[in-house]
């Protein structure tokens, strides 16, 4: 079953330059289908389940040609991790022309450091700040009370505040600044979304974990909301079927959160991933210059388990 879905298979390990996300290496399987090469990535602690859906965007992408574009590049947010004020020029510098910054925030008066150093380097950069549904409802109201009374109108949207949907509803009844969800989405993907306007004002999704284009497509129309596509710290790949799924909406202007492999120490795909004038080109990538990065043997055997588990998953379910 692994030659017959997944041919030219590459386990890669590739540093970040930062801790993102509680790691510091991203370990990610690379694979060429009968269109190109995809990527196949759920973070390590996914259970099959929703590995399954992360499998069924790398299979679609590698096999199917990308549906109709309405653009050949696409803006794109810098993305600054939970780390030292003093360290936000440097980060910033790898999103070269990017107007607006996603910030990944734990608690207020970290995050508040970083939002002042990021206005510091431009008075007129968009912020985006990234919770992770990990605040309370009081402390989310709390907290972005204060935001904004603090910076003003600065901010394009604070993702996931609260865990849940009533949580959010709260916040977005009680608060200026607008609310996006991305795990409300991606963590329910069987759910009813025909009124999650109650709860949020933008979708934020993401190309593997949605499932792949056609089932993004439907998850967004479900939705109705404005959509932003953001990644999954993915490498250059990934990123190219994301940007593939951002160009295939007509009516889409945002910048995305496409640009993280400039968090890794490398890009190890061509064309390079790398930002220029805010913005990434369109097209599709194929790896190059990854032999350094190669899994160590008992990490590629973990990975073809874990793929070999993943499709029997999947042919379990539609069965």
């Amino acid at each position: 079953m692994l030659e017959e879905y997944f041919s030219d298979l590459l386990i890669l390990a590739i540093p970040l330059r930062n801790k993102f996300r509680g790691i510091s290496v991203r370990e990610v399987a690379l694979f060429r289908g009968s269109s190109g090469w995809s990527e196949f990535s759920p973070f390590l602690e996914y259970g099959d389940e929703e590995a399954a859906i992360w499998m069924q965007a790398a299979l679609e992408a590698a096999n199917s040609p990308w549906p109709d574009l309405y653009r050949d590049q696409v803006a794109i947010n810098a993305t600054l991790p939970m780390v030292d004020p003093a360290k936000v020029k440097e980060i910033l510098a790898g999103f070269p022309g990017s107007r607006t910054v996603k910030i990944k925030v734990d608690d207020f008066e970290n995050g508040a450091l970083l939002v002042a150093e990021v206005l510091e380097e431009d008075a007129e950069m968009r912020i985006r700040l990234d919770i992770n549904g990990g605040w309370s409802l009081t402390q989310a109201r709390s907290n972005l009370l204060e935001y904004h009374l603090r910076f003003g109108n600065v901010f394009d949207y604070v993702e996931q505040p609260c865990a849940t949907l009533d949580e959010l509803a709260e916040i977005k009844a009680e608060v200026a600044i607008p609310i996006a969800i991305d795990e409300s989405i991606r963590k329910r993907l069987d759910s009813d979304f025909s009124t999650i306007s109650n709860y949020a004002d933008v979708a934020i999704l993401k190309w593997q974990p949605s499932g792949g284009f056609k089932a993004a497509h439907r998850i967004a129309q479900e939705i109705g909301l404005p959509v932003v596509i953001s990644s999954a710290l993915e490498t250059g790949i990934g990123i190219s079927h994301g940007l593939a799924l951002a160009a295939s909406f007509a009516d889409f202007n945002s910048a995305c959160g496409l640009g993280t492999v400039a968090l890794m120490e490398s890009d190890v795909s061509v064309p390079t991933t790398l930002i220029r004038d805010g913005f990434l080109e369109v097209k599709r990538r194929e790896p190059v210059d990854f032999e350094r990065y190669l899994a160590a043997p008992e990490r590629v055997a973990h990975w073809k388990q874990r793929i070999l588990r993943t499709l029997e998953h999947i042919e379990g379910r539609s069965n």
